[in-house]
């Protein structure tokens, strides 16, 4: 488990982005912006927090992260579900093996049909969740997105694992400096509407704009689609189109680890930068064959167990949703939630060889 100072725990409110408002914004299926929007509010009005109010017995959660076989939300969702046992609650883990945009809309509407407490859902769009989100909502099913998010109106609460603003720029500074500000770079994302990825990619083209990074060319964004071999190709694609390629940011676990693996047995080892968003346990032996010098995350297990309270908290009518109210996760201390429902985890951790066999992930 990660340690960090108690003060760090506490969430925080970040100033929207623009990345965020377009898909705050953008009308769910078959909803325009107003009606959704009056939708909410109503929701909003109708709904009263008891801050007493005990944590529910017996409540059932489902965790629908964008893919089933994603070693990543495997292990948040794990933790999410040994946490409620903690309240007495029961969770599990549904999804589809593939991570398109609808992909998950026929798990929504089976959720629906078994009356779960709580739908805790890492958005693959942020969009075309919408439709059946917004009906469990209708049915009194909490709904919170985490790690990736929905359109805003499309879920009560947001559990973010760090500043979206942070982790996209930290991935830029921390490439600049290892490359000495200099040389083309391209991205290796996830699929082309994971709302966290794109919001973090936002945030790094809008890093390189900055005169520092004057000498430093961003060439391509790739996807591969958080799937192990595709994001192989994609590393091989790359370096083919741009041999003289000096850093590559994969702001995705299975993406980073698909690109070490092509690299350390390539003539680029060494030559290539690679850095971005991985598992110790997943990128242990790149940092120490020297693929990769340092990458970068938050505990995911946290970032499970945090769900998993926020959400017991609104089925128990602890929390609504609104800016300012506050919840207990637990071992974790007490939360804030801020504009537009949303959670920060805490700070992403920096790993590298000097500190990588200290965590177990």
């Amino acid at each position: 488990m990660l340690i960090r100072h108690p003060a760090r725990r506490r969430a925080v409110a970040t100033a929207a982005t623009a990345c965020a408002l377009a898909v705050a914004l953008t009308a769910c299926s078959g909803t325009t912006k107003d009606s959704a929007e009056k939708d909410t509010a109503t929701a909003a009005a109708g709904a009263k927090a008891d801050p007493d109010a005990p944590l529910k017995k017996g409540l059932k959660l489902a965790f629908l992260p964008k893919q089933i076989n994603n070693p990543y939300e495997k292990i948040v969702d794990e933790a999410g579900i040994a946490a409620a046992g903690e309240y007495g609650a029961t969770g599990k883990e549904v999804g589809p093996s593939d991570a398109n945009a609808s992909s998950q809309v026929s798990y929504i509407n089976t959720l629906i049909q078994q009356r779960q407490d709580a739908i805790l859902i890492a958005a693959n769009d942020p969009n075309a969740v919408c439709g059946p989100l917004k009906q469990a909502m209708k049915k009194d099913i909490k709904v919170v997105a985490y790690d990736s998010d929905t359109a805003k109106d499309c879920r009560q609460l947001f559990i973010n694992q760090a500043s979206s603003e942070e982790i996209g720029r930290s991935l830029v500074q921390h490439l600049g400096e290892q490359l000495g500000h200099q040389g083309k770079i391209a991205i290796l994302s996830a699929t082309q509407n994971a709302t966290n990825q794109n919001t973090w990619i936002e945030f790094m083209k809008d890093e390189l704009k900055l005169p520092q990074y004057k000498n430093m060319q961003l060439v391509k964004v790739a996807y591969g689609d958080d799937a192990d071999q595709k994001s192989f190709q994609q590393t091989q694609g790359l370096l083919a189109a741009y041999p003289d390629l000096k850093g590559i940011i994969s702001p995705t676990t299975v993406g980073i680890a698909a690109a070490a693996r092509y690299l350390s047995d390539s003539s680029y080892k060494g030559k290539v930068v690679l850095n971005g968003l991985g598992t110790p346990n997943q990128m242990r032996k790149y940092v120490k064959d020297g693929t990769v010098e340092q990458f970068s995350l938050w505990n995911p297990e946290e970032l499970g167990y945090l769900g998993s309270y926020a959400a017991a908290s609104l089925a128990s009518g602890q929390i609504t949703g609104a800016e300012g109210e506050k919840f207990t996760a637990g071992k974790l201390g007490e939360y804030t939630i801020g504009k537009d429902g949303e959670v920060i985890l805490g700070e992403p951790t920096v790993f590298d060889k000097k500190n990588i066999d200290k965590f177990d992930f």
